[in-house]
């Protein structure tokens, strides 16, 4: 086992891995940048290292500085939690030539299924099912004949990064080159990497994840499924476990291709594989991220797995010591992204408490919500027996929360709880803000 892990991240994710450490008995270096010096994790980590300025780029971002800070304080491995470096295939190539683990999937995996393009690829010649599109285009008239093959709306897609970005709907031929170069252009911005494709857009369709942990010597066991539907601007917003709709038969056979996904794949760690999963039962594959999920807690709610300890286990060479038959998922899981927005200081916080509640979080009474990251500040998680008493329970958890000092999302999250089409199961992808604005909420 490892002694010392450098942990590449900040924030929640951040306190989440120096926790499964301590429990496990290894030290942690925590990095961070000037803005972060009086945070949650840099105050719990054993070592604390500057490695930059307020920015990203000078910062969370900053391969060389990160691996001098591993090297200086002699961790032999580095976490990426999620975000940042968490899936850049260069800087785990150079954590290997400088003889340091990284906690995740070697860097030609993350070069192969960061590649939307190549991924699909593979998944169509073992035989799991993808969305209807192209590979890589190079101009918008080629795009135009294609896109009137498939048929309209299509997405327009980047090959490289997530989050959103790079990813257009066009409606009609009119938009499509504008569309194009826009999505190519913020795509290169972005990622260093313009490469765009078309896709069919499925419309009334679910966005369901299976979790996956895959060790060294080919063993992989599938965790279940993640309903990640309820999205604002391609950015998760709530997330559960089961998804509402899902059958044993459904779940069975996207288990089955999550788990071919990630043998073909060659994946040793924790890795996510996404699908689209339409109202009559068929499913398609989008891609398969390869780190650390945000709503990965609620997938440990229901197996009982540890899939932070698990990483890092996998990563020590140390074999999975259960198989898929010993996996008994349980009961109903969701979590709620709190997300800030507004920056100063949190002048009054209370965290909800109670049976299988918690609030994945770095916030600390009379902390500073800055600028310059991420806006979401922390996960509320709650558990029950079913998915009628989770969603009580999350309404509770939501009504107890205060965070002063600054704006939330709270009101928005218990909006979308207390309504009934959500109560009811019925939703998709695209319904999120048809369901926010029934409660008279303001879109931000």
């Amino acid at each position: 086992m490892f002694s010392k892990i450098l942990i590449a991240n900040r924030g929640e994710v951040a306190v989440r891995i120096i926790r499964a450490c301590k429990e496990m008995g290894i030290e942690t270096v925590a990095v961070y940048s000037e803005a972060d010096q009086n945070s949650l994790p840099v105050a719990l980590a054993d070592e604390r290292i500057c490695i930059g300025s307020n920015a990203a780029a000078d910062s969370y971002l900053n391969q060389k500085n990160i691996i001098s800070a591993a090297l200086a304080s002699n961790a032999e491995a580095i976490h990426p939690g999620y975000g940042f470096l968490s899936e850049n295939p260069e800087f785990a190539a150079l954590c290997e030539e400088k003889g340091i683990i990284f906690i995740g999937p070697d860097s030609n995996v993350l070069r192969a299924m960061g590649d939307k393009d190549n991924s699909r690829q593979l998944m169509k010649e073992i035989g799991v099912p993808v969305v209807p599109g192209t590979e890589i285009l190079h101009d918008p008239a080629e795009a135009k004949r294609l896109a009137a093959e498939i048929g309209y709306p299509i997405l327009v897609k980047a090959t490289a990064g997530g989050g959103g970005k790079g990813i257009r709907v066009v409606e009609r031929e009119e938009d499509l080159e504008h569309a194009f170069l826009a999505a190519s252009e913020e795509a290169k911005s972005a990622f260093g990497n313009g490469d765009v494709f078309l896709e069919k857009y499925l419309t009334s369709v679910r966005h369901v994840e299976m979790q996956v942990l895959a060790d060294a010597f080919g063993n992989i066991v599938c965790l279940g499924e993640r309903d990640c539907s309820l999205q604002l601007n391609k950015q998760k917003v709530l997330e559960e476990t089961p998804c509402p709709v899902m059958t044993e038969d459904i779940r069975k056979r996207m288990m089955d291709a999550a788990v071919k996904a990630a043998k073909a794949a060659n994946y040793v760690n924790a890795g996510t594989v996404e699908f689209l999963l339409a109202p009559d039962g068929n499913f398609y594959f989008i891609e398969m991220n390869t780190r650390l999920q945000v709503e990965h807690p609620i997938t440990e709610e229901i197996s009982d797995v540890d899939i932070v300890k698990w990483q890092i286990r996998i990563a020590c060479q140390i074999p999975l010591d259960f198989t898929q038959e010993d996996i008994h998922l349980h009961g109903h899981s969701m979590e709620c992204r709190i997300n800030a927005r507004s920056t100063g200081q949190v002048d009054f916080l209370h965290i909800p408490g109670g049976s299988r509640v918690h609030f994945d979080t770095a916030l600390v009474q009379d902390c500073l919500i800055v600028p310059f990251y991420d806006s979401m500040i922390g996960k509320l998680i709650v558990y029950a027996k079913t998915r009628e008493d989770a969603i009580r329970k999350m309404e509770a958890a939501l009504c107890e929360m205060v965070i002063h000092g600054i704006h939330t999302n709270i009101e928005d999250q218990l909006r979308l709880v207390r309504n009934p089409r959500f109560q009811k199961g019925d939703y998709d992808t695209l319904i999120l803000p048809e369901l926010l604005a029934e409660g008279g909420t303001e879109l931000e």
